[in-house]
């Protein structure tokens, strides 16, 4: 059994969460106070790319040896026009930078709340995309989401983190442009 451990109160943190319980697993949600310890084993940081630098402030020693998941797309948010990362980095390798005693991943940020919790997008399986340089992280997260029903891939390392902010933020202008639906997106078909 894994205890994930949800820093955020939004919508998509009780959706992993749902993945979570459905598979057997425990989840402690956190929202944003630091009064309470952190004990899972996996940490999902499911808040806007902004308070990703709070968080390392005021949790990165909880944070060490854990498993820690950046799910952000780190747009603009005054212009929804572009990714605040750099072009030859990610918000997620910024992260991992930060936390150098923790392994970082990035995952979910290519999936919307609706194809996650419907597990399905366009009636193919919801997948889950992992990028990561530690294997056993990777495959400690893939063994949770696959648990909880949803499907799970390893993308490769943590710098193809870079590519998966880019089509997570294709997908939300896409969503907000109502060119695509919050129940629809991308899909992997294997």
């Amino acid at each position: 059994m894994t205890t994930v451990s949800i820093i955020g109160s939004g919508n998509m943190g009780s959706v992993i969460g749902g993945i979570v319980t459905a598979g057997g697993n425990p989840v402690e949600y956190l929202g944003r106070d630091t009064s309470e310890p952190i004990t899972g084993d996996i940490v999902v940081l499911a808040v806007p790319h902004p308070a990703l630098d709070e968080i390392v402030a005021t949790r990165g020693a909880e944070l060490a040896g854990k498993i820690v998941v950046d799910i952000t797309n780190p747009l603009n948010f005054e212009t929804f026009d572009s990714l605040v990362a750099p072009a030859d980095g990610s918000k997620a390798s910024e992260l991992a930078k930060a936390l150098p005693d923790s392994r970082v991943l990035k995952a979910f940020n290519t999936n919307f709340a609706a194809t996650l919790a419907s597990k399905t997008v366009g009636g193919l399986p919801t997948t889950v995309l992992i990028a990561g340089d530690d294997v056993d992280a990777k495959n400690a997260l893939a063994e949770v989401v696959r648990d909880g029903g949803v499907a799970a891939v390893d993308a490769g390392s943590l710098s193809r983190a870079r590519e998966l902010e880019s089509v997570g933020f294709l997908q939300l202008t896409l969503g907000v442009q109502e060119k695509i639906g919050w129940t629809g997106g991308f899909a992997v078909a294997a």
